[in-house]
């Protein structure tokens, strides 16, 4: 017998995390949390800054004390918070070249405080990812690495660092999108991977995230056929199920990536897909990214009370969802009374000479320099040139980068060019005559038009210097700077590096 359409279209809010524009709460929002909603996202275009982000919160909870408020905020490359500079705490493929794990923990801890303050709950992060194909599109320098005992090990340090700052960790993307070449946003990946593989790689991470207490973890929108050979991950009982639940011994919520991704609803259908992923084990549902408004809302709301009614989606499943996102939101307010004191990483960052922020500290240390070392530090002014690939949706197309206007600063009079690859010109060096040259890429070896102008370019000045802000996987010219990542700090650390004042 099911409850009272009141009470079902409560639930069914309950387990929704819609997004929303504006940079204070809309009034269909709060409308929603005096009649049920658990929990809302923030995305960038809700985000000016923390003091702003805090009145946005404290106006949410004048509402519903209890509402979870959720973020997708990496830091590295994935940012929300800081997408309007950069971030000031560079990512997980950095964090993993240092391989400190101390460090690590440190990093999501300086994170979490500065969430915990702004009234943020919960953190879709980290990334988990094992990135076994460095053709990857989607995830590169956002993994720690490839190798899945590092990963495991930052994984496990970044969850207990994030949640000592007072907000909950969310690892993801279960069961793994490392090794796929298809970024889920516009189609389902598969993974083809035997269970032995998964175990030794793909699975590591997340049973660590699950050791060190993540408090939840989001599904991916993979084909994982030896799991589940019909089903996505997220709408797959075996997977969230019986694997992730009764295998990996997960307790805490299970929250879908944006439902709204071409991967589920392509086949699926939105409300489909939402019904499907709950269905499945999902406890709650993710949308807004990219259709953030009531209406967005109200039928997936809608869908879920239909499917209860139709017998389609067991009302005990619904009501369990609810009671977990219920608990998230109890631990979380509990955290933030708890918030631990940063600790005192070690390594070079303890020297009291170093007063740098943990971020740029972690940054400097992540820079890598292959290469003659005469050929640095540059001899004056550069001529920077900046190949930019095309974006993923996950880092968004408002979060500036390069390391341009990091080097003007230490070396004024420096110039930079910019080049699309519809736009590069035959010699992207030329008008550089009498300064040194700086090649900017990011994942050099995933475009081939970004190679082949590097080329050129090194063929006209041998003596340019290439920088790497993505993953290094092709190393060229004769003095090489991997960065692994392209945040602000990142930047900055590579500046110091080029101009001899690190």
């Amino acid at each position: 017998m099911t409850a009272p359409n009141s009470a079902l279209t409560a639930l069914a809010a309950a387990v929704l995390q819609p997004g929303f524009v504006g940079t204070t709460p809309p009034p269909w929002v709060c409308r929603w949390l005096d009649e049920g909603l658990g929990s809302v996202v923030l995305f960038a275009r809700n985000i000016v800054d923390g003091a702003q982000v805090a009145q946005l919160t404290a106006a949410l909870r004048s509402v519903r004390p209890d509402v979870l408020v959720a973020v997708d905020e990496e830091a590295g490359d994935v940012t929300r918070f800081e997408s309007a500079r950069g971030s000031s705490r560079p990512g997980n493929l950095a964090l993993g070249v240092v391989d400190d794990p101390a460090l690590t923990e440190a990093v999501a801890h300086d994170l979490g405080t500065e969430l915990a303050a702004a009234g943020v709950t919960l953190n879709y992060a980290p990334d988990a990812d094992v990135n076994a194909d460095p053709g990857n599109p989607v995830i590169g320098v956002r993994a720690f690495g490839a190798d899945p005992a590092l990963v495991a090990r930052h994984t496990a340090a970044w969850v207990r660092g994030l949640q000592a700052g007072g907000v909950a960790a969310c690892a993801k993307h279960f069961p793994g999108h490392g090794d796929t070449r298809v970024d889920s946003h516009h189609d389902l990946p598969t993974i083809h991977a035997d269970r032995a593989r998964l175990e030794r790689t793909e699975l590591l991470p997340f049973r660590a995230a699950v050791a060190a207490g993540v408090q939840a973890v989001m599904t991916g929108h993979l084909l994982v056929p030896a799991l589940d050979p019909a089903l996505p991950a997220t709408l797959s009982r075996r997977i969230l199920g019986t694997l992730l639940r009764d295998e990996l011994g997960f307790e805490g919520v299970v929250v879908t990536d944006a439902i709204e991704m071409q991967a589920v609803t392509r086949r699926y259908g939105f409300a489909g897909a939402a019904v499907r992923a709950l269905a499945a084990g999902a406890d709650a549902i993710c949308v807004g990214g990219e259709h953030a408004d009531e209406e967005t809302a109200r039928h997936l709301r809608d869908a879920v009370v239909a499917a209860v009614v139709a017998g389609e989606l067991p009302e005990e499943r619904l009501a369990e969802a609810a009671k977990r996102v219920g608990h998230l939101a109890a631990w979380s307010a509990t955290a933030r009374a708890r918030r631990r004191p940063p600790a005192v990483h070690p390594g070079p960052a303890t020297a009291p000479a170093d007063r740098a922020p943990v971020g740029l500290t972690a940054a400097r240390r992540a820079v890598r320099v292959t290469g003659a070392p005469d050929g640095l530090p540059l001899a004056g002014a550069a001529h920077v040139v900046e190949f930019e690939p095309p974006r993923n949706i996950a880092i968004g197309p408002e979060t500036p980068w390069g390391i341009g206007v990091a080097l003007a600063e230490l070396l004024p009079g420096t110039r930079t060019v910019r080049f699309t690859e519809a736009e590069v010109p035959f010699d992207p060096t030329a008008g550089a005559a009498g300064r040194p040259v700086v090649l900017v890429v990011r994942d050099l070896h995933r475009h081939r038009w970004m190679g082949a102008a590097v080329g050129r370019a090194l063929a006209a000045r041998p003596d340019a210097v290439v920088v790497e802000l993505g993953v290094p996987a092709l190393v060229v010219g004769g003095v090489h700077l991997a960065t692994h990542g392209a945040t602000r700090v990142s930047a900055r650390a590579a500046a110091e590096l080029l101009t001899g004042t690190a």
